[in-house]
């Protein structure tokens, strides 16, 4: 069975998590090709010798470029900060490699529009790794959007707020630089979200706010939350809300569907869990029920034989793998692509526009 040489550039919280899923997907999902943890390079050749013996790589590479072009590195997962995404993707895709890529892609949609034309020009394949999108909950959500059973979609309401940046006296390297900001970090997973279940957005009203505008006595330039109003290219409306300052919130990962025939409730802090809603059979039995995640949704019975079990935060990047063997394997896109991540940053952009004007903004680009 053939195997692929994984390089992974950065050894922190995603480098690890990708470091340990690409050790663990070809026993989980049996994959046709076998990975193998070639090399890996972090902010100094010390990091990355560390990283290196924990993770179990063949060898540590003194910096990017040193892994990027080492022979036995057949393809690169990019763990690093937004800032290095497009020069790394760069030397990747002239070398054929393929590349899956952390989110956001670049720092802005320029950069990001630079990558899909790299990677197209390049005919090799590419990922970006929205994770939360891909558990068998939220695979589940989307085939109940593709086969009608909700009926004709009449709101969307997603939000993802998490209370780590809540201490205003707290003052990171986070407080500086828009990518670092809620728009340019926390935001892009729920816009994500909402092109994922709901298609194209074609305009966005949004607000942008920076609550805490200085931190420990220092000052902010960055935002805290966004809210969007949002119209998408189907008529439909909705909102999203995203916040990294909502105390209280560790993974709050939500959405609400709301159809003709049914509706949906999601929340990330349950993932096992889908809340749905059916408008049949004798009004006083009608209820949001509770579906419990099992074997016959998609990607769980690698995982688990058991229904109600449930999988975990890195069991959605072991599914991540997967997916990016998959493509490598077949020689076909598996969703998200590069495309898909510039669509990302069509709605930052959009959104950004439309806080400056105090109006709605047409999103620009294909948010397919």
């Amino acid at each position: 069975m053939p195997d692929i040489g994984i390089g992974v550039v950065g050894g922190g919280y995603m480098g690890k998590a990708h470091s340990a899923a690409f050790a663990a997907v070809g026993t989980v999902f049996e994959t046709a090709l076998k990975p193998r943890l070639a090399a890996i390079c972090a902010s100094s050749p010390a990091s990355a010798a560390r990283y290196a013996e924990a993770f179990g790589f063949a060898r540590a590479a003194q910096d990017w470029q040193d892994l990027v072009n080492d022979p036995s590195v057949q393809a690169v997962v990019i763990a690093s900060p937004q800032e290095t995404h497009l020069e790394i993707a760069r030397a990747a895709f002239a070398l054929g490699k393929p590349v899956l890529c952390e989110k956001p892609m670049g720092l802005d949609a320029a950069e990001a529009t630079e990558m899909v034309r790299l990677a197209e020009a390049s005919g090799v394949p590419h990922m970006v790794a929205y994770n939360y999108i891909r558990t068998p909950a939220a695979q589940f959500v989307r085939q109940l959007m593709a086969d009608g059973t909700l009926g004709d979609i009449t709101s969307f309401r997603v939000e993802h707020t998490e209370d780590f940046y809540a201490d205003p006296a707290e003052h990171t390297w986070r407080a500086h630089g828009a990518a670092n900001g809620c728009l340019g970090d926390l935001a892009p997973h729920p816009i994500n979200a909402a092109l994922a279940l709901m298609g194209p957005i074609a305009q966005v009203n949004a607000v942008i706010e920076t609550v805490h505008p200085t931190r420990g006595g220092q000052p902010v330039t960055n935002d805290d939350q966004v809210t969007m109003m949002l119209r998408f290219a189907s008529g439909v409306t909705g909102t999203l809300f995203a916040s990294r300052i909502a105390t209280g919130r560790k993974m709050g990962y939500i959405y609400e569907i709301t159809g003709t025939r049914g509706a949906v409730r999601f929340d990330q802090e349950d993932q096992n869990a889908v809340h749905l809603y059916l408008a049949d059979g004798p009004e006083a039995l009608r209820g949001f029920r509770k579906v419990l995640t099992g074997p016959q949704h998609p990607d769980y019975l690698p995982f688990c034989q058991g229904p109600g079990h449930g999988t975990g935060y890195q069991d959605q990047i072991i599914i991540e793998a997967k997916d990016f063997l998959t493509a490598i394997h077949t020689g076909q896109p598996v969703w998200p692509t590069f495309h898909d991540g510039l669509a990302v940053h069509h709605v930052i952009a959009a959104a950004r526009a439309s806080d400056a004007s105090g109006a709605w903004h047409d999103v620009q680009g294909d948010a397919t």
